[in-house]
């Protein structure tokens, strides 16, 4: 049995979508009638319905009724505290629903993806969630073949997947960090970037140079330095922007465990946040507010993504459309003691 039905009678596997195409209706109306759903017309169900006798499709059953009974969440890494706060999003919806979720790293290589691709047809998930993960066509093709619902969170560069996806106005927040440093009077602003691959990150820079080219200072290539989102990256870059010739009076970090790293290697240098340099950070994790100093940070509402994306797979799961093929939720900038005016 795969993660939508089980074999005919010559023991080949049957999925929702072989069903949809054959005959010649949406994934989604398969679903709702497998799922006893009211909303389809009688010639299509009785269409469909033939179809599901023909090929010896049986319907999952369970404590869920109609909801789905197992989840799959999916990281590239979880070794960053932004991942505990999606996995809590996640859980809280599948805690409310009657769904377990299971919890896996692929590490952007082959073998655990593929590993996890076998896991996935044995305990036939009824959706996967992936979070900045980047699966090869391969394996984006047997999600497809299975029919399995698929949400993809900050999906890694041009999306892939025929799936929604969901994410946060991170071009905003870029914009919303850089112009309150602007504001501050800081004009030499260090940039420290994210992982080139990601959506995200992209987006966040973009929004800064945005806020530059707004208020009139020229992009300076020097003050933006590579980073991967993790704290050795932020105290590398920072180190870099500090032994320019004319180092910058702020730094804007694109994650804040990155800008944990920066403050650490300024507090190195013995150099103080915020009277000798300024400090932004991106994410607004939990602990920021007992930083030191407390930081100030753009907060992305990353527990409410986990939320949405788990609510989102749960209704592909009952047949039903999402609202939107790509939801953003909102930033917002949250100032702290870690951002002052440039010294004179």
């Amino acid at each position: 049995m795969d993660a939508t039905g089980n074999g005919g009678r010559d023991g080949s596997r049957v999925t929702i979508t072989a069903i949809a195409r054959e005959a010649g209706v949406s994934v989604p109306t398969v679903s709702r009638v497998v799922n006893g759903r009211s909303d389809v017309a009688p010639q299509t169900r009785a269409r469909v319905e033939e179809l599901l006798r023909r090929h010896g499709y049986r319907r999952r059953t369970g404590s869920g009724g109609d909801r789905a009974a197992l989840l799959d969440l999916v990281f590239n890494d979880l070794d960053s505290p932004w991942a505990v706060e999606i996995i809590r999003g996640v859980e809280e919806v599948a805690h409310e629903a009657g769904v377990g979720v299971v919890v896996s790293a692929i590490h952007d290589r082959a073998g655990p993806a593929r590993q996890w691709m076998r896991n996935l047809r044995a305990r036939t998930s009824d959706g996967v969630i992936l979070v900045t993960s980047v699966l090869e066509p391969l394996l984006h093709d047997e999600l497809h073949r299975l029919g399995v619902p698929i949400v993809a969170v900050d999906p890694a560069g041009s999306p892939t997947l025929d799936a929604p996806t969901i994410g946060a106005t991170n071009w905003a927040g870029g914009l919303a960090a850089t112009e309150h440093l602007l504001g501050l009077g800081h004009r030499r602003i260090g940039f420290i970037a994210g992982p080139p691959r990601l959506l995200c990150s992209r987006a966040r820079m973009d929004g800064h140079r945005a806020a530059l080219a707004a208020a009139g200072v020229p992009v300076t290539e020097e003050l933006t330095v590579p980073g991967d989102f993790y704290h050795a990256a932020g105290f590398a870059g920072c180190n870099r922007l500090l032994e320019l010739p004319e180092r910058p009076t702020a730094v804007f970090a694109s994650s804040d465990q990155m800008a944990l790293g920066a403050i650490e290697a300024l507090r190195q240098r013995g150099l103080r946040v915020p009277q000798d340099m300024s400090v932004v950070g991106f994410d607004d994790l939990p602990e920021m507010r007992w930083a030191s100093p407390p930081l100030t940070t753009v907060r992305q509402p990353l527990a409410e993504m986990g939320k949405m994306a788990a609510r989102t797979v749960l209704g592909q799961a009952r047949g039903e459309a999402p609202d939107s093929p790509r939801l953003e939720l909102a930033t917002e900038l949250v100032v702290r003691a870690s951002t002052a005016p440039p010294a004179d």
